[in-house]
Parts: structure tokens; sequence; C-alpha cells
């Protein structure tokens, strides 16, 4: 829990979020339109997305299909019936003057979804309900500064509204909520979680007060497209209400943006309640009904889900907590975890080679595993390499700098550059003597009870080997002769 440092003494976050995430199908909610992104203005756009009168919407099976599936993963009450509404209001972008989306009646209900914070702490946020709703299109401003162009390819594209319960207490909290939540969709391929191509956004409703006191008057932030934005606009949000209550102001209820560039939120219209929206049942669409056999075949479909696959590489294979996090937290990175495995190598020495060495130098890259220059392949010949004590963990570190540099395999750059680990004990004997002779009044100190300069014998040894030396037969040739 996060605690906002006021005038008056601490203060407490509330923070709900109501994420969009568009649905992975090839066509609209209620149309034949493409869903293609990147296409010219206005080409995905079908009579029913432009609103023209006397067209009818065709429900899109695949995307109720994976509304149910989604609702599944989070653990969930799936409704067998459910009910589509109109939504009223009025924009530019939104054609038919309302939107067709889920109010009382949504087709999933209550579910959670387990945070992994620091420390081993876990978190658990409920889900209120996944509703089913079709996206406007988007207004454009960039072309003539005194008019507003409107593109509808958008319009109509299927969303699924995840609304959670108001749990969350920290700017952190809510960041690892939404990036738990893409991980599931883009596990079980409801969604692709691309926030940069406006596949999930993010609403986020904050308020303040002092701890364990009735909740206070939240704003929305709107339209978050990042997790980064998502935390920074949470913070700022939260120190802003805190200054104007303290300083004897009251928050209004409302709809805010988020301008990235300044790092604050600014505000974008008064709030709307339910009723403003005038919500009523869509008379072209019957009540959605499915049966339990259609949820239980979906149900029977789903994969490993990230917490189960934590779960197994905490019980089956000894991984810590945070390595089994860090690696299911992307399903890029337990497929490319499960490749190296393939390998039969240590699990543990696999996870920590994958978690701190790979990840260490693909985040200066600024490239995440998929894009890795380094193969599953060519990391497990690595550690084939210091498993069988052909070079130290050490060596092995430079080694796979240069398999970054050059794209060789491990085994080829250790035999061109002669790295190999020098395990012949006549070998290091022959380096110990050297050092203990150039040493001799370490070596006094050391027989006269300075234990602590044994560290110092080996960094010599060490490095007179060019770090080739094996460090087991060097701490045991060291002991003996020393002794």
């Amino acid at each position: 829990m996060q605690m906002i440092k006021g005038n008056t003494g601490d203060w407490e976050i509330v923070i709900g979020l109501e994420v969009h995430a568009q649905i992975t199908t090839n066509s609209k909610l209620f149309s034949g339109a493409s869903t293609q992104f990147g296409n010219e203005p206005n080409q995905n756009v079908a009579f029913v997305d432009a609103g023209m009168p006397g067209m009818l919407p065709v429900i899109n099976g695949k995307a109720i299909e994976h509304a149910v599936r989604t609702g599944l993963a989070l653990g969930a009450q799936i409704n067998l019936r459910s009910i589509f509404d109109r939504k009223n209001y009025f924009y530019p972008d939104l054609p038919q003057g309302y939107q067709i989306s889920q109010y009382l009646d949504p087709i999933v209900g209550k579910g959670e979804i387990l945070l992994d914070m620091p420390e081993g702490v876990v978190k658990k946020v409920g889900v209120t309900r996944i509703h089913v709703e079709q996206d406007a299109g988007k207004s454009l401003h960039e072309y003539n500064p005194k008019f507003s162009y409107i593109d509808l390819n958008r319009a109509g594209v299927a969303l699924m509204e995840i609304v959670s319960e108001p749990d969350m207490r920290s700017a952190d909290e809510a960041a690892a909520y939404l990036k738990k939540l893409r991980s599931i969709v883009r596990y079980i391929g409801t969604c692709d979680g691309d926030m940069e191509k406006g596949s999930m956004r993010c609403d986020a409703n904050v308020s303040v007060r002092k701890p364990g006191g009735e909740l206070g008057t939240r704003c929305e932030i709107k339209n978050v497209n990042s997790i980064r934005f998502l935390h920074k606009a949470i913070e700022f949000e939260a120190m802003r209400q805190v200054e104007i209550i303290e300083s004897g102001g009251k928050i209004n209820q409302e709809t805010r943006l988020f301008d990235s560039a300044k790092g604050e939120t600014r505000t974008m219209r008064t709030k709307e309640d339910a009723h403003d929206y005038r919500y009523f049942p869509d008379p072209d669409l019957l009540p959605l009904e499915i049966t339990q056999g259609f949820v239980d075949d979906i149900k029977k479909s789903l994969p490993e889900l990230p917490d189960q696959k934590k779960n197994r590489y905490m019980e089956t294979m000894g991984l810590s907590a945070y390595d089994a996090s860090v690696i299911v937290a992307e399903q890029e990175n337990a497929q490319y975890y499960e490749e190296l495995l393939k390998g039969k190598h240590e699990p543990k020495i696999a996870a920590n080679w994958m978690t701190g060495e790979l990840f260490g130098r693909l985040n200066k890259m600024g490239v995440d595993i998929s894009q890795s220059p380094i193969s599953a392949q060519k990391l497990g010949g690595l550690i084939v390499l210091i498993e069988d004590n052909t070079i130290s963990g050490k060596i092995a570190k430079d080694v796979l700098d240069l398999m970054f540099e050059t794209g060789k395999d491990a085994a080829v750059i250790v035999e061109e550059k002669g790295m190999k680990q020098v395990t012949d004990t006549g070998a290091i004997e022959k380096v110990i003597d050297e050092v203990m002779t150039a040493n001799p009044d370490k070596v006094a100190e050391y027989r006269s009870g300075k234990d602590k300069l044994f560290g110092f014998f080996v960094g010599q040894v060490m490095k007179v080997s060019g770090g080739k030396a094996n460090p087991a037969a060097v701490n045991d040739l060291l002991k003996k002769k020393l002794s």
C-alpha cells in the first residue's frame, strides 16, 4: 500500500481500472468489415458501422467465444444469458449516435487477478465484470487546424471492457494489474495487447481518502495507452487531489486526460453517470443465450495460464518465486525457457542465465526476447560448456558478449579464442607455486592465522591463469598448498 504524505498526514489512494481490450477477430462485432490495422482511413467500414438506416447488427460468434475464454482465464462467473444495450451519447466519430454495449447483464461476472508484488507479496484484485461492446471511430485533428476529420476504421471493432474492483492502493499495483491482465489475454489469444496500436487502453478511476476512511470523489483518467503512463498519471492525479483537499477545495467528479509530454492530467469533461447514457436493451438484438456445453468446451481448450505455469516451475523445477514470475510474465519468455530446457539443462542454471545474463543484455539493447539475436538453442550451447567444465561461469559471460557481437556459437568462440578452462591439476599447481613464490609475505600472514587472505590467492591464481583455471580445483589445491 502506498501512502501520500500530505500536510495533514497520510492519504490513501483508491484505484479501479477499466481496461478496453480489442478482441482478436478478423471482422467487427456486428459486421463483416475487416479489423486490419494500418489500412487507409475509412477503408474498413460496412453500412452497419457507418450507422446507415435499416442496417441490422449480426453478432460475431468468435468475439463471444473470446469473451467467455477471457472470463474463464480470470476464474470468473460466465453468464449464460446476457443482454446488449444501447448506450446513448453523441460524438462525431460515433455515427449511430449510440454504442452497442452491455450494462446490467454482462456476459462475464465476478473474477479475480493475482498480482506478484515485491518481496513475495501476492495481491488479489477483484474483477467486477467483463462486457462486450463496439468501439467508436477516431477523430483526427492533425490535417487541418480548423476541422476534425473522421476515420471509422475502428468503429464497430469488438472490445472487451474488463472492469476491476477498486482494490488497488498504489500506482505500482495498478501497473502490475495491467501488466498481468495483458499477459493473460496474450496467453489465451483473445487480445494481442499491443498498446501502441490501441489494442489495449485503460481508464483509471482515482480517488484519495484518509486511511480506512470513506471513499473520496473519484476522477477518471481516460484512454491511457501505456503501463508507464498509467503509473505516472495515477501518481500525479493522487497528489493533485490531496493538494486540492488540503487547501480547502473540493474534488469534482470528472473525466480527465493524461498529457504525457507534461506528465500531468487535465480536465476533459464533467463525468457522466449511468443515467446520462439512457441505457436500454437494443431492439435489434435478442438476449444472447449460450449453453453450459459451449462454456465447458472453451474451458477444456485453455492453455496453461501464467499462474499455473509459475507454480509448476516453482514446485517441479525449484525456481524461486521471482525467477518463475519473470519467466512467465510474457508468453514469449516462457516459450524460450521451455525450448531451453529441451537441452536437459539444470532448470535453475538455465533460469539464471536467461533472466540474468541474457535479459540484462537484451534490456541494454532495448529489445525483448522475441528479437533476441541469441536463440534458446545457442544459449543452451553456452550452458553445456559451463556444465561440462569446458569454461568457467566468468569466462562464459565474456563468451556471451562475443556471441551477441558475432552471432557465432559458443563452442566456436571458445575454440577460436582458446578460452577452454584449465582442469589439469599439474598446470594449476604450477600457477599456484608461482603466486606463492611472488608473495612470500602474504603466505606467512595466511599461515599465521589471517584466513581472509585466501581470497587474495584465489584472485591472483585466476589472474595469472587468464581466468581459465577451474575454480573448484584452484580452491582445493590452494588449501593444500597454503596449509
